[in-house]
Formats: structure tokens, C-alpha cells, sequence
């Protein structure tokens, strides 16, 4: 929260994450069980949790996430546009986005696999008995022939007015094709283009720099309104969720960084704190791929080429958080109903969630609606759902990191194989400390 530059930008975030929860759980204890609780002071009377929690703490943070979400837009269609109209070879993008379509399913597949066994390891709805707190309503669930009609766009202002990332890419990438051959006006365009990214990312610099006054809002925020007594109730679910996502994000990524990449996981789990940070606090991967994209090319040496096309498709499909918690909450729910689930219906469960996750918004809460579509795919009821929701916002920010820091695995493979990669920015502990 200080400007001390001793400070670095994830020491300021560390340090307004553990003020907000203290704060937030302060004004928990203050209101208690109350609706709200009137206070006087300087002859003033005021509710706590209107002035503090619904005032002060939610538009500091929905400034903040508004923030972050307004670069995502004119950031990923200048990047992308730069990334694209830079390559000589068109042929090079079917191979990018080949390769990272395929990691993207297979590390979601992974995901979910790894979540069904240890949950079935540990059956965590073994003798529970919960009433329903609440119905569920997933909302209108699209098929999947309409979520492929979807990512083409019939107006591409539309498209970027209401932030439908594949519909952008997508634009995007055509847009770029389009530069790259049309000689000397497509050259001039596109040198426009460079100089519009090198505006954009003085603009997330900005946005990053204030971004500890963002996370202290949204945790007080968050920890005012949370209700510990859910996450007791649900003890082994979230344990097992927790630790799955933690051996995922750590073991997985780490292994496929050293085995595949031939590189070291540990300079990369360093240089992705602060943005599995942001990530954690809003919990939407859309509004984290400014930070991601900046950190992987900057700090983590891939090239804008690979990076502007990798980091916001993976923001938008690659969901390997969101699966494990639906792997988990599936044979959660099939325990705590009694209902017995086959080998067959967890491979259709592996099946349908990771297929659910391309075209599904980096938003915060959508898991919850793809679990549904997992659910019915197999018979389970939706209604179980309510069953998680107490702890589900917690387990949405863990999950929301552990996306992120796939996308930049992934970016960075993709970069090495396409000799897209700068080792010595990788290994270089202090490259862009700037950011």
C-alpha cells in the first residue's frame, strides 16, 4: 500500500491482500448476525455495512476489476494485430494455434482426470448430510454447434463493445493476415498498430501501479461477507479441491516446464506471483490477461508473436481450475445423493467438461454454470450445486490462478518449440522489473 520503492509490486499486493482479509474479518465481527449496524459518530448515524462493505470496500473494487477489464479489449486486438501482421509466414499460425489448442485440451483433460481420482480417493460426500441452502439456476446452457456459430463475428464493434474474446481473436488475427499482405499500406498500418501497443502497455503499467488499492477493496470485501461456517460445513470438498489445484498448478505445470520445455519451474512460479496474484483477487481470467501477457513477454521471454495470440485464446478456453472443481463437485454430489457413478460416466464426465470449456467466459462464477451442463450429462441433480456455493467464491479465486499460470506455460512451450523464445529474459531474475 506504500509507495516506498524498497516495496516491490508483489510485496504491496502480499501486504494489501493480508490488510483486506483483516479488515474484512474486523467488519464481519462488528456486524455479526445483524442485518446491518448503525454506528454515531461526529453526530452522524451510519450503517457499517452500507458505508464500509457496500460503499467504500465494493466500488474500490469494482473500479479496480472495471480497470482491468477496460484493457482487455484494445489490448488483446493491438497485440494480437501486431503478433500476426509481424509474421512472414502465415503457415506459422496454424502451428501456434494447433499447438496450443492441443496443450490447452490436454492439460484440462489432465485437470479433471486428477480431480475425479483423488476425489473418489477421498470421497468427501461420504455421510454428509446437507440441506439444499438455496435452488440453483444454471441459466440457458448453449449447445455446443452454437458455442463454434459464436466465435465468428457478424460485427466486429459489437463484438469488442460487449468483450467476446474468440469473436476478437478471431477478427483479430484476420485483421492481421489482411496487413501482411497488403504491402506498403499494410506496412504503414501496422507500424501504427506498434506504436498503439507500446501506448497500451504504458496504460496497464498505470492500472498495474494502483492495483494494491484494488486487492485491499475487493478482500475486505470479500471476507466481510464470507461465511466460515460454509467452508466447515464442506471441510473435505474444499480440501480436496484445494489440493488438487495446488498439485496441478505446481506439479503438472512444473513437470511439463522441465520435461518438455527444458526449463527451470521455479524461475517461472516467480515471475508469475504477481499475476497469479491479480488473478486471485478478481477472479477472472479476462481481466488478469493484461498482467499475463505483460509477464510473459516481458519476464518470461516469449515472444508477442506466440504470447498475444496464446494468452487471451487461453484466458477464454483453457479452464483446467474451473475442471478440476467440477471433478471434484460431481463425485461430491453423486456421494451425497447416493448415486452411484460408472467408469463410463466419469469418462463422459472428463469429456464433457473439457469440451465445456471452449467458448466459456473468463468471468467469475461461470464454472458454476458449466457444472451444470457436467451434471446433466450424466444424471446428476443441478440442484446439488447449491450445496457448494458458500465456498464455491473462494475456491473460484484459487482456481482463477491456476488457469492463468497454464496459459503462460503453455505460451512459453509454444515459444520455444516456434524459436519464439528468449532464454536469457527467462533466466534473467531481474527482466521486466519495470512492469
Amino acid at each position: 500500500m506504500t509507495t516506498n520503492t524498497k516495496y516491490s509490486l508483489t510485496s504491496k499486493i502480499l501486504i494489501a491482500m493480508a490488510l483486506g482479509i483483516l479488515v474484512g474479518a474486523f467488519f464481519k465481527w462488528i456486524i455479526g448476525n445483524e442485518a446491518d449496524k448503525e454506528i454515531a459518530l461526529l453526530g452522524f448515524s451510519f450503517g457499517v455495512k452500507a458505508f464500509f462493505v457496500d460503499g467504500i470496500f465494493h466500488v474500490g473494487g469494482q473500479i479496480f476489476v472495471a480497470s482491468l477489464k477496460m484493457l482487455v479489449v484494445p489490448l488483446v486486438l493491438v497485440s494480437l494485430v501486431c503478433g500476426t501482421s509481424s509474421l512472414k509466414d502465415i503457415s506459422t499460425l496454424g502451428r501456434i494455434g494447433s499447438k496450443a489448442m492441443g496443450m490447452f485440451i490436454l492439460t484440462t483433460a489432465m485437470a479433471i482426470a486428477l480431480a475425479i481420482f483423488f476425489a473418489v480417493l477421498v470421497s468427501p460426500g461420504s455421510g454428509v448430510n446437507m440441506q439444499l441452502a438455496t435452488a440453483f439456476d444454471p441459466g440457458e446452457v448453449k449447445s455446443v454447434a452454437q458455442v463454434f456459430i459464436d466465435m465468428f463475428p457478424s460485427n466486429p464493434i459489437d463484438a469488442m463493445a460487449k468483450g467476446e474474446m474468440l469473436q476478437i481473436i478471431i477478427f483479430a488475427v484476420l485483421f492481421g493476415i489482411a496487413i501482411t499482405m497488403s504491402g506498403a499500406a499494410g506496412e504503414r498500418i501496422r507500424l501504427f498498430f506498434e506504436d498503439m501497443n507500446v501506448i497500451v502497455m504504458q496504460l496497464v503499467e498505470l492500472v498495474m501501479k494502483v492495483s494494491p488499492y484494488g486487492v485491499f477493496f475487493l478482500m475486505a470485501k470479500l471476507f466481510t461477507t464470507l461465511e466460515l461456517a460454509d467452508m466447515a460445513n464442506l471441510g473435505k470438498y474444499f480440501g480436496v479441491v484445494l489440493f488438487v489445484l495446488f498439485f496441478h498448478g505446481v506439479v503438472v505445470y512444473g513437470s511439463f516446464l522441465f520435461f518438455v520445455g527444458r526449463l527451470n519451474p521455479i524461475i517461472f512460479f516467480s515471475k508469475m506471483r504477481e499475476t497469479a496474484l491479480f488473478a486471485f483477487s478478481t477472479s477472472s481470467s479476462n481481466a488478469t490477461v493484461a498482467s499475463n501477457l505483460a509477464t510473459t513477454t516481458h519476464k518470461l521471454g516469449v515472444d508477442n508473436k506466440v504470447a498475444s495470440f496464446t494468452i487471451p485464446l487461453g484466458a477464454t478456453i483453457n479452464m483446467d481450475g474451473t475442471a478440476i472443481m467440477q471433478g471434484v463437485a460431481t463425485v461430491f454430489i453423486a456421494q451425497v445423493y447416493n448415486i452411484d457413478l460408472d467408469t463410463s460416466d466419469y469418462l463422459m464426465v472428463v469429456l464433457t467438461a473439457t469440451l465445456a470449456s471452449i467458448g466459456t467466459a473468463g468471468v467469475p462464477g461461470v464454472g458454476l454454470v458449466m457444472l451444470a451442463m457436467v451434471l446433466e450429462q450424466v444424471g446428476l441433480p443441478v440442484e446439488g450445486i447449491a450445496l457448494i456455493l458458500g465456498v464455491d467464491r473462494l475456491l473460484d479465486m484459487t482456481r482463477t490462478a491456476v488457469n492463468i499460470t497454464g496459459d503462460a506455460m503453455i505460451s512459453c512451450l509454444v515459444a520455444k518449440q516456434e524459436k519464439c523464445f528468449d532464454a536469457e529474459v527467462y533466466n534473467d531474475p531481474k527482466a521486466g522489473e519495470h512492469l
